[in-house]
């Protein structure tokens, strides 16, 4: 069994003294483990870093097996990351909930493209949290959870004030169609609507709206495991961060 594809590392753990065990996310296959013979030298050991973009050589025995991988570097995301905290939480958040999120060996080829742009947009830190943001709604999306934010819930298409989102259902939800219900509901912030840039108060509260399905939707179908930290980290960063500018 052989496949080659390209792909972003996800993980790498010590394998044996001079190995490693790798997860790599490809489009094709999805993500996808193997062991990388003398991982852990002085020479692969920098290449080997969360977000790294590989060329990846897949061999096994049968399909079942871990197999190995024979690794190329395409380049590293390492020095985008590194000089600036926020890069370096946001990077760490996507990793981390690929890991959490995606079944093993399931191709989920539109979620590798918005992965792989997304990070090359490390270190550019006036477009990242919004893309992020936007990555998180393609997570959802492809998981099985994507907000419905095309009309009104209650009211149906002819609403055009939608400003809440049903926490159950991740349907909108206009002013009117609301109702008493209003406080119950969870708001819609405009950047989730792709409407105009967005200030950074708002994409926090959007944060905040993805995270409830992250939380109470997507973690639910796992097994109940809560949600890996460095997504909260993250959150916290890019807030802490907003407020000392301002």
């Amino acid at each position: 069994m052989e496949w080659r594809d390209q792909g972003i590392l996800l993980s790498n753990r010590a394998h044996g003294e001079t190995s490693a065990i790798i997860e790599v996310f490809t489009p094709g296959k999805g993500r996808h483990a193997g062991v990388v013979r003398g991982g852990a030298s002085r020479k692969m050991a920098p290449v080997l870093q969360p977000g790294a973009q590989l060329d990846v050589t897949w061999r096994a025995r049968l399909e079942d097996h871990i197999g190995t991988f024979a690794v190329e570097p395409l380049r590293s995301r390492a020095a985008a990351s590194m000089g600036d905290r926020l890069s370096l939480a946001g990077l760490n958040a996507v990793v981390a909930l690929l890991l959490f999120c995606l079944p093993e060996r399931e191709a989920h080829e539109r979620l590798y493209r918005r992965t792989e742009a997304l990070l090359d947009l490390l270190g550019q830190a006036e477009v990242w949290p919004l893309a992020y943001l936007q990555w998180e709604m393609v997570l959802l999306d492809d998981l099985g959870f994507g907000l419905d934010l095309q009309a009104c819930a209650v009211m149906g298409p002819g609403a055009n004030d939608l400003s809440y989102i049903s926490p159950r259902t991740g349907r909108a939800v206009s002013k009117v169609g609301a109702g008493e219900w209003a406080d119950r509901l969870l708001p819609l912030p405009p950047c989730l609507l792709g409407q105009g840039p967005a200030p950074d108060a708002e994409i926090a509260e959007a944060l905040r709206v993805t995270g409830h399905f992250l939380h109470h939707r997507v973690a639910p179908e796992l097994g109940h495991k809560p949600l890996p930290e460095a997504r909260a980290r993250f959150v916290e960063r890019f807030r802490a961060g907003r407020a000392d500018q301002g």
